[in-house]
């Protein structure tokens, strides 16, 4: 075999090696090498038995013309059969002899063949944990949870991506203190289709405080196309570690193609009655795209504010007929961190902070502490983690709530008759 060679992407692992004789199915195989970013290694001829890139390529790509004189090669995984035209009995035939994984017939497969190039060449392993933060109502702090989240999940040693999906957030980079960074935003990506390299995608955004940030230009664009979030969150995905979404509170195309994606979301709710009263809505619609919501209720800023009275964690849980992530406590210097600079959760002391540890524990696999056994496990969050709000406030403020009952996690009678019994059981349920 003499093997034309060429150098594979920076870093990369190299390009597959190509064995065919065939000049047009050679032009159609390199042109899916192209289209996946990968730059292939040639062999113009083939002898019987090991052949120089046969073990170390990440794929070998065999044109049939080329495949009888290649059975006799020392066996090996990530060996596709390709061919044009129709398929038949032969082909079979030599991808067992060959021990191919795959026969494919151009041009019908050359969609599977891009993405198994791609994955081929960027050593993809398991896709990472992607949690989705929903805002029960306005003002609730999912981006400030978004960002701390995806920043402990950073300090902890994890690849992260935190993506912006909500073009009317102001910006998760501004609220980073990174919206100067260089690197692409949201409008870059909005032509984007089919498939994005997840290597690409990462070089691309600006890094903020030890993780890749991917959110919006202060130009006019409110609107991600459907097909570019599903390619982007792919592609943010295939690495591994961790993926956070700050999400907006509405359901439109592209918002259920990153949903399609999460798998587990966290739906921030402070436990006042009007907040619980939108949260319901909102868990409604959230639900009918993605299985595993959960609430992390969020304590005010404490008895003498002047707010109004509130549930305990569980409470509020059951009331909305969800799981219970965790108790979010009220961080009374955050907006003067935030002014200073400082991104949500620097505090190490802070509830913030806390929750994070405390979250990714669970869901990372081989975290300390962690009960998930694969990424995407996230049922491993524990329904009522009361852990996970360390710092929160101890003391709810009293006096009357709807129906006349005292505020507190055993007399919502009020809260009951006002949202209604019927959506559901327990924390544990849903």
């Amino acid at each position: 075999m003499t093997p034309d060679h060429s150098p594979g992407p920076a870093g990369g692992r190299g390009g597959p090696l190509v064995v065919t004789e065939d000049e047009g199915l050679l032009d159609d195989v390199l042109r899916l090498c192209a289209a996946a970013g990968a730059t292939p290694e040639v062999a113009h001829g083939v002898a019987r038995g090991r052949s120089p890139g046969w073990a170390s390529a990440p794929l070998v790509i065999v044109g049939a013309d080329c495949a009888p004189r290649l059975c006799g090669a020392g066996r090996r995984d990530g060996v596709v059969l390709v061919a044009r035209g129709a398929d038949d009995r032969q082909l079979w035939r030599l991808a067992v002899a060959l021990g191919a994984e795959r026969v494919l017939v151009l041009p019908g497969g050359e969609s599977w063949l891009v993405d198994r190039i791609a994955d081929a060449v960027e050593g993809v392993g398991p896709a990472a944990v992607t949690v989705g933060v929903i805002g029960g109502s306005g003002g609730a702090g999912a981006s400030t949870l978004a960002c701390a989240l995806a920043l402990t999940a950073a300090r902890a040693g994890r690849r992260t991506v935190l993506v912006d999906a909500d073009p009317l957030g102001g910006g998760l980079d501004v609220l980073l203190g990174g919206e100067k960074e260089e690197g692409l935003r949201w409008p870059a990506f909005a032509e984007s289709r089919g498939r994005v390299g997840g290597g690409a995608l990462e070089e691309a955004l600006p890094r903020l405080h030890s993780l890749r940030v991917l959110s919006w230009d202060r130009g006019d664009a409110v609107v991600i196309p459907p097909q570019a979030m599903r390619a982007v969150m792919a592609a943010a995905r295939r690495r591994g570690g961790a993926v956070v979404v700050d999400l907006p509170r509405r359901l439109d195309e592209a918002v259920v193609e990153a949903l399609a994606q999460v798998d587990v979301g966290l739906l921030v709710v402070p436990t006042e009655l009007r907040a619980l009263a939108a949260a319901r809505r909102v868990a409604a619609l959230i639900r009918t795209v993605l299985p595993d919501v959960r609430v992390v209720t969020r304590a005010g800023p404490g008895p003498d504010s002047g707010r109004a009275a509130e549930l305990a964690p569980e409470e509020a849980a059951r009331l909305l007929g969800l799981p219970l992530a965790g108790e979010l406590g009220w961080e009374t210097g955050l907006p003067a961190e935030l002014a200073r600079g400082a991104p949500p959760g620097a505090n190490a002391r802070g509830p913030l902070r806390h929750f994070g540890t405390a979250f990714w524990g669970r869901v990372l696999p081989g975290a300390a502490g962690s009960g998930a056994g694969r990424p995407g496990n996230a049922g491993a969050v524990a329904a009522g983690s009361g852990a996970a709000g360390s710092g929160a406030a101890e003391s709810r403020a009293g006096g009357p709530v709807p129906g006349g009952s005292a505020a507190g996690g055993s007399a919502a009678g009020g809260w009951r008759g006002w949202l209604g019994e019927g959506v559901g059981g327990g924390p544990g349920e849903g």
